[in-house]
């Protein structure tokens, strides 16, 4: 999708931006997220984002396995930034919203008692190849990918628009099938946390041969 600003670099994006933790949410560059916001904190916070002129939010999962406190849960230490590109207002005091991944970035340190959500002062060096659209795609085995994503489509009894998928540049197809994929918290992280597209891709066969291995041996071939 595309969006008004143009990030051409790390230095082009702040270095404290709010954070969303979902769990089971992957966002990725260029990616598009729906959001249904309703929590006065985070109302809060997409209005801060409007007025700042960013319009920027960081999504990332809490670890919940690490974490302590229920209510402020440690967070994974790798997220994804997206861009406000849609907004609308509910009429019942809720924003419906669609973010677009910018890049990824590492968690530095949490700024604690600004604001009722969560910020965190982040790193974008560490993914500077985000802000370069299709980049490692020419190394992605799309046979492989298109391979198991039939078998999930046929064990699910699920169907898919083909024609749009093989139309889908690299890129945005292993980005879309990870971000939608039905995998859990530790999944998704190792996927957004692979070095390139081809490891993610890799990564995104890998976990559904072995869910589809599982369904195999245990007769159930729905969706968990």
């Amino acid at each position: 999708m595309p969006i008004n600003a143009e990030y051409r670099g790390p230095g082009e994006l702040p270095e404290i931006i709010p954070v969303f933790p979902l769990p089971g949410a992957l966002l990725l560059p260029r990616g598009q997220m729906p959001l249904n916001i309703f929590e006065p904190r985070y109302l809060a916070m997409v209005d801060d984002a409007l007025r700042d002129g960013h319009r920027l939010i960081g999504m990332i999962q809490p670890d919940l396995s690490h974490s302590r406190d229920e209510a402020k849960p440690e967070l994974f230490r790798v997220g994804c930034v997206g861009r406000i590109t849609q907004l609308a207002e509910s009429g019942d005091g809720r924003y419906i919203l669609e973010l677009t991944g910018v890049a990824r970035f590492k968690v530095v340190e949490e700024i604690s008692g600004l604001t009722a959500y969560r910020q965190c002062k982040v790193n974008f060096f560490p993914y500077v190849d985000d802000f370069v659209a299709r980049i490692g795609e020419e190394a992605v085995d799309r046979a492989a990918l298109l391979d198991v994503l039939t078998d999930f489509l046929e064990a699910n009894n699920l169907k898919v628009d083909w024609e749009g998928i093989e139309s889908a540049p690299n890129e945005a197809l292993v980005n879309a099938l990870a971000m939608m994929s039905p995998y859990g918290p530790a999944e998704k992280q190792a996927m957004l946390e692979a070095p390139d597209l081809k490891t993610r891709a890799e990564i995104l066969i890998a976990v559904t041969e072995m869910d589809l291995a599982k369904k195999r041996t245990s007769g159930d071939t729905g969706l968990q």
